[in-house]
C-alpha cells in the first residue's frame, strides 16, 4: 500500500498507521528526499487539511509538491543528523542504553550500515514495522549485525517516520491557517467599508444586512471546518493538538452550512474504496454542523464517525482479519487480530455473551442512492426485509443529511430482527445509523448500538440481550443499474434465551449473518425489477390484469407479513402466550383478539409453531413443501387430492420465488368457495411457503384489479433454513476412515387458526389440544413422505 493510492488488497487491507510510510524508500540524497515529500503530500491519511486535487487538475499538487521538496531540503542536513536514515547508530546504542553510554569516558563511534544491509532492513520494515524478537535474531544472523543495532534501527526508522509526518502535518495546518486569516481580513475590510452594488457607492447602513449575514456564516463555516481538521489531525497523531482558529478573529454566530473539502482524485470506479485513516477523503469528509442539543448528541457524532471507521476496515481488510474456513466454507473473523486493530467503541463485551461475525459480497441490481435511500427509510427499509425485520422506527434524526442527499445523515432507531422459529427469541436493538458518500458511486451505512451511551448520559434503559457492533453495508455503483455490496454482520449476544437447537447456526454467523441480509437484498431487488418490467414473464397467467397483479402480490405481502409475526411473536400484535400442559414441549401457543380489522376474520386466533431438525436437504424440503401435486401427503384442506394451480405471478429468476393461486381437484361441496393462496420465495439464507384459504368471490375482485385490503386471510406454512456447524445431524464414513457430518435443514412449522368467531368468548382446551394434534400430524407426515421417521 502506499499514500498516494486506493487501498491495495494484496496488502492485506491493512489500514494502520504502521503502514503509511511501508513504500517509501530513503536515502540521504535531495532527489529522494523530494519524492519522498510528493508521496506524504498524496496521502489519503492527509486529505482534510488540504484540499486535494482531481486527476484533471494535478498542476497545484505539482507546485505544491515543490515547494514541500524545497522545504525538505532546507531541513536535509538536519534531518541526516537526526536519524541517519535509521542506517547509522552510534555502537548500536539508542535510548536508555546511550544515557549510560554517555557517561562512559571512551569516544563515540559510529557505524554505518552498508546499502545491502540498509536494503534488507528496509524491505522488512515494509513487511512488519515492529519484528517481534525472532525476526530481529534471525536479520542479525543474516546482516552480520548484532540484535541491539536492528532493534535501534527499527526504532529509529519508526520515530523518523512519526516526525515526518508531524512536521508535515503542522505544515498543512499552518497554510490553511494563512488562507482562513486571509479571508477573514478581507471580509472584516469589506464591512468597515460596504459599497452599494448598483451604484458603487458608499451604502448606508442597513442596506447590507443581508450581505453581512452571509459573511458572518460563511466565515462561522471555515472557523467550524478548521477546528474540525484539528480535532481529526490530533486523533491521527496521538496527542492534542491545540485549534489554530483561535487567531483569527472573535467567534461568529455558528453555521449550519457545511463544507467539502475536496475530492479523493479518482476519476473512475475501483474495486476497494478510495478511503484513508481519516474514513476517506471522498466527496465531502464533513459532517453537517448540529445544533448542541446536549451531551449526548455530540457523542453519538463521534460514535457514528469511529462506527463508520471500522466499518470500512472491516469490509476491506482481508488476512488476517478475516480467514478463510475451508471447512465451512466462508470467511471467520479473527479475534485477537481484531483486538489489536480496533479499540471497542461501545465497551468491552458483558459477561455471559457471544460473539457472532460475518462477512458477504454480492452484486445485487439495485443503485447505490436507491439502497441508501431504502436503508435509511425505516418502512422502505422493513419492507426489503420482510423475513428479517419483524418492526422497525425511527426515534429521531440527528442530521437529515447534506445538499438534499444522505451524506452525513444520522438517525437513531429501533428494531426487532427476528429468525423464523419459535426457539429463538425476536433481538430488540437500538441503534445509530449514519450515512455517508466516501467517493462519487460509493457510499456506508453503519449500524451501532448507543444502549451504552445511554447508560453513561444517564438515560432509563433496559436489560439488553443484543448489542450491535459496528454493522453494516458499503455499496458501489456497477454499469447497468447494478451495484456491488459488502455486508459485514457483528453481533454480541446472550445465548441462554436460545434453543440448543439454533445455537449452533447463531454463533457461527450463519442465522443473523451477512449471507442471510446479501441473499434476501438480491432476491428482493430481483423482484422489484421484474414487477417494473412491462413485460410478462414466462409462465404467468396472462388472464391477470398489470393491476391485478399487483393487488395479488400486495395481499401475498400481507399474508407473509402476518405469518412470520406469528411465528417470533413479535410486537406486530398483542400475543398472550398459553402454557398449557396437554401441548408438546416445543410447541409455542399463542393466542389474541382480532377485532375491527378488515384483513382478518373477527374472534379468537389462536398461533401454533414449532421448529424440528430433518435429515434433508433444504433444497429437497423445499421442492416437496411448494409442489402442488404432492400437497395431499401432508395438507388436510387439499381432502386426500391433488391441487392445481390457476394463477401463477413470478417473482424471480427461480421457478419457486412466486406467488400461486390454488384449488383442490377433489373439492367437496363444503369448500366449493375456497380457493388457497400460496407464496414461496429461496435464496442462500433459506426458504418461506406461506398459504391462506381465500374466497373466491374476493379473490375474482383481486384479481381484476381490486383492494386486497378487505380480504380476510389467517396465513399458516414454513420456513426452512440449512442447519449450521455443529447441528444434530448424524455422520457418515468414506472407505479411508474419514467422517463428515450428514447436512440437514431445520423445518418450522406454523398454523394460525380462527378457534372462535366471537372475541370475548373463552378458549377451550378442546381447541389447543386440536391445534396441537394438527401441528404434529402435520410434522408426521412430512417425515413419512420424506422417509426420515427417525
Amino acid at each position: 500500500m502506499n499514500l498516494g493510492g486506493s487501498l491495495n488488497n494484496s496488502s492485506g487491507g491493512g489500514l494502520g498507521g504502521a503502514t503509511i510510510v511501508a513504500d517509501i524508500p530513503f536515502s540521504n540524497n535531495m532527489a529522494a528526499a523530494g519524492a519522498m515529500a510528493q508521496n506524504i503530500y498524496n496521502s489519503p491519511g492527509l486529505s482534510l487539511a488540504l484540499q486535494q486535487p482531481s486527476i484533471g487538475n494535478q498542476g497545484d499538487g505539482v507546485r505544491m509538491g515543490e515547494n514541500f521538496e524545497a522545504s525538505i531540503g532546507r531541513r536535509s542536513r538536519e534531518e541526516e543528523h537526526e536519524s541517519r536514515s535509521g542506517s547509522d547508530n552510534i555502537d548500536g546504542v539508542s535510548g536508555d542504553d546511550q544515557d549510560a553510554a554517555n557517561n562512559r569516558p571512551r569516544k563515540k563511534r559510529y557505524h554505518r550500515h552498508t546499502p545491502q544491509q540498509i536494503q534488507e532492513l528496509e524491505a522488512l520494515f515494509k513487511e512488519c514495522p515492529h519484528p517481534d524478537e525472532k525476526q530481529r535474531l534471525e536479520l542479525s544472523k543474516r546482516l552480520c549485525l548484532e540484535t541491539r543495532q536492528v532493534k535501534f534501527w527499527f526504532q529509529n526508522r519508526r520515530t523518523q517516520m512519526k516526525t515526518q509526518l508531524e512536521r508535515h502535518e503542522n505544515s498543512l495546518l499552518r497554510q490553511e491557517n494563512d488562507k482562513l486569516r486571509a479571508e477573514n481580513m478581507s471580509i472584516r475590510e469589506a464591512m468597515r467599508n460596504p459599497i452599494c452594488t448598483n451604484c458603487g457607492g458608499p451604502a448606508i447602513i442597513g442596506d447590507l444586512s443581508l450581505e453581512e449575514e452571509h459573511l458572518r456564516i460563511e466565515n462561522a463555516r471555515l472557523k467550524d471546518e478548521l477546528d474540525r481538521v484539528c480535532a481529526l489531525a490530533s486523533k491521527f497523531l496521538g496527542r492534542p493538538l491545540s485549534s489554530l482558529a483561535t487567531s483569527i478573529a472573535p467567534p461568529l454566530p455558528n453555521s449550519n452550512l457545511e463544507l467539502g473539502v475536496g475530492s479523493n482524485g479518482f476519476g473512475g470506479l475501483s474495486t476497494t474504496l478510495p478511503l484513508g485513516p481519516d474514513f476517506g477523503g471522498g466527496v465531502s469528509n464533513s459532517l453537517p454542523v448540529v445544533p448542541p442539543n446536549g451531551v449526548e448528541r455530540s457523542m453519538f457524532l463521534e460514535l457514528a464517525l469511529a462506527a463508520m471507521d471500522e466499518l470500512v476496515k472491516m469490509s476491506q481488510t482481508d488476512e488476517p482479519l478475516w480467514i478463510r474456513s475451508l471447512e465451512v466454507g466462508r470467511e471467520i473473523l479473527n479475534h485477537d487480530e481484531y483486538s489489536r486493530m480496533f479499540t471497542p467503541c461501545i465497551g468491552i463485551k458483558p459477561a455471559g455473551f457471544l460473539t457472532e461475525a460475518s462477512r458477504q459480497t454480492g452484486v445485487v441490481i439495485i443503485n447505490s442512492l436507491a439502497l441508501v435511500e431504502t436503508l435509511m427509510d425505516s418502512n422502505r427499509w422493513a419492507e426489503m426485509f420482510p423475513c428479517m425485520i419483524a418492526r422497525t422506527s425511527t426515534t429521531d434524526v440527528i442530521s437529515s443529511g447534506m445538499g438534499g442527499t444522505r451524506n452525513g445523515a444520522i438517525q437513531l432507531m429501533h428494531a426487532e430482527l427476528q429468525l423464523l422459529s419459535p426457539l429463538v427469541p425476536v433481538r430488540e436493538v437500538n441503534f445509530l445509523r449514519f450515512c455517508k458518500q466516501h467517493a462519487e458511486g460509493v457510499w456506508a451505512v453503519v449500524d451501532v448500538s448507543i444502549d451504552t451511551l445511554r447508560e453513561t448520559s444517564g438515560a432509563p434503559t433496559t436489560y439488553v440481550k443484543c448489542r450491535r457492533l459496528p454493522s453494516g453495508c458499503v455499496v458501489q455503483d456497477m454499469p447497468n443499474g447494478y451495484s456491488k455490496v459488502t455486508w459485514v454482520e457483528h453481533v454480541e449476544y446472550d445465548e441462554s434465551q436460545i434453543h440448543h437447537l439454533y445455537r449452533p447456526l447463531l454463533s457461527s454467523g450463519i442465522g443473523f449473518g451477512a449471507q442471510r441480509w446479501v441473499a434476501a437484498l438480491r432476491r428482493q431487488c430481483e423482484c422489484l425489477a421484474i414487477l417494473m418490467s412491462s413485460t410478462v414473464p414466462t409462465g404467468d397467467h396472462t388472464a391477470i390484469t398489470a393491476s391485478g397483479r399487483r393487488s395479488m402480490l400486495k395481499l401475498a405481502q400481507r399474508m407473509t407479513g402476518n405469518f412470520c409475526a406469528g411465528v417470533c411473536a413479535s410486537t406486530v400484535h398483542k400475543w398472550n402466550k398459553l402454557n398449557a400442559g396437554n401441548v408438546d414441549e416445543d410447541v409455542r401457543v399463542m393466542t389474541r383478539k382480532s377485532v375491527d380489522n378488515p384483513g382478518e376474520p373477527p374472534g379468537i386466533v389462536l398461533s401454533a409453531a414449532t421448529s424440528v431438525w430433518l435429515p434433508v436437504s433444504p433444497q429437497r424440503l423445499f421442492d416437496f413443501l411448494r409442489d402442488e401435486r404432492l400437497r395431499s401427503e401432508w395438507d388436510i384442506l387439499s381432502n386426500g387430492g391433488p391441487m392445481q394451480e390457476i394463477a401463477h405471478i413470478a417473482k424471480g429468476q427461480d421457478h419457486g420465488n412466486c406467488v400461486s393461486l390454488l384449488r383442490s381437484s377433489a373439492m367437496n361441496a363444503n369448500q366449493s368457495s375456497m380457493l388457497i393462496l400460496q407464496e414461496t420465495c429461496m435464496d442462500a439464507g433459506g426458504s418461506l411457503v406461506v398459504y391462506a384459504p381465500v374466497d373466491i368471490p374476493a379473490m375474482q375482485v383481486v384479481m381484476s384489479g381490486g383492494d386486497s385490503a378487505y380480504v380476510a386471510l389467517l396465513p399458516s406454512g414454513f420456513a426452512i433454513i440449512p442447519d449450521g456447524p455443529g447441528s444434530p445431524g448424524p455422520t457418515t464414513s468414506n472407505g479411508n476412515g474419514d467422517s463428515h457430518r450428514v447436512g440437514g435443514s431445520l423445518l418450522t412449522v406454523a398454523f394460525q387458526i380462527l378457534v372462535n368467531s366471537l372475541p370475548t368468548a373463552k378458549l377451550t382446551v378442546e381447541s389447543v389440544e386440536t391445534v396441537n394434534n394438527l401441528i404434529s400430524c402435520t410434522v408426521q407426515k412430512i417425515k413419512a413422505a420424506l422417509q426420515c421417521e427417525s
